[in-house]
């Protein structure tokens, strides 16, 4: 149900793409805001990855250097069934976690350093369990797309924000019409951010039941975001708003506003399906 979900919410945001395309431009702009929409997304394909980890200064360690934690990865990726990712250290005393990578063969998993010292390990492998279920389910490369088209879908509002003040807007006859460029302007972001948090949300479902199926321990995984959840709250933490999605929780300071517009589920929800499990 969650994956026909994704895939339809993510067909909506190339369609409003499109349509954003064809407001400011007509038949060639939505023609041009699609081979746009394709080169986007096969640049997120080939560089999420590594935009994600350089965003926030994440650093790869070596088995040496982390032996416990590798052994960690090496035993759930067996479970998961799927390569052992690489594996990169935040250094944060703030604890939290993100995956990365466009597929199984090419993904990797960061850890801040104040998860290592907040969890015991049947915590920290449920966080793990869920990080690498996110790479199992190429969670990581949609989310990314989705975050690069959104952009977009705010670029081009910006464009006919931009448009109108200096062009007057187009004519119907040149292929744009202006009724359709001001509701491009005000709706389509409102929108693209709405379906990128859907699609964030649902994912996280998904990671969750399969990092409690994964590390086999579901009340683990539900204790370990009770308590990244606190930690986040009284200290959040100092990254790049557009990585925030990543996180196994909301990196960011939270008010009422913010929790609306979040691209988490509510926490007692998450919490609450793991213990039903």
């Amino acid at each position: 149900m969650n994956t026909t979900k994704t895939f339809i919410l993510m067909a909506a945001l190339t369609g409003l793409f499109m349509v954003g395309g064809q407001a400011l431009a007509g038949q060639q702009g939505m023609m041009f805001a699609l081979i746009m929409a394709l080169g986007l997304n096969f640049f997120a394909y080939w560089n999420s990855d590594k935009m994600a980890l350089a965003m926030n200064k994440a650093r790869e360690v070596s088995q040496a250097e982390a032996p416990d934690l590798h052994q960690m990865v090496a035993s759930l990726a067996t479970r998961a069934g799927i390569p052992k990712p690489k594996v990169y250290i935040v250094d944060n005393p703030t604890p939290n976690a993100f995956a990365t990578g466009r597929n199984p063969d090419h993904a990797a998993v960061a850890v801040t350093t104040g998860i290592i010292q907040a969890l015991n390990r049947e915590e920290l492998e449920g966080v793990l369990g869920h990080e690498l279920g996110h790479i199992k389910n190429r969670d990581i490369l949609i989310s990314s797309i989705a975050a690069v088209m959104a952009g977009a879908i705010s670029y081009l509002a910006t464009m006919a924000q931009w448009g109108m003040m200096f062009g007057g807007g187009r004519s119907d006859e040149d292929g744009g019409s202006p009724i359709a460029t001001i509701i491009m302007m005000i709706v389509a972001p409102l929108a693209a951010s709405m379906i990128q948090m859907a699609i964030s949300r649902s994912r996280e479902y998904i990671a969750d039941a399969a990092g409690a199926e994964i590390s086999g321990h579901p009340k683990a995984l539900a204790s370990a975001l009770d308590k990244l959840s606190n930690y986040n709250q009284q200290r959040p933490m100092q990254v790049n708003p557009a990585s925030a999605q990543m996180y196994i929780v909301n990196p960011l300071s939270r008010n009422s506003l913010s929790k609306l517009f979040s691209t988490h589920p509510p926490m007692e929800e998450r919490i609450k399906r793991l213990m039903a499990m």
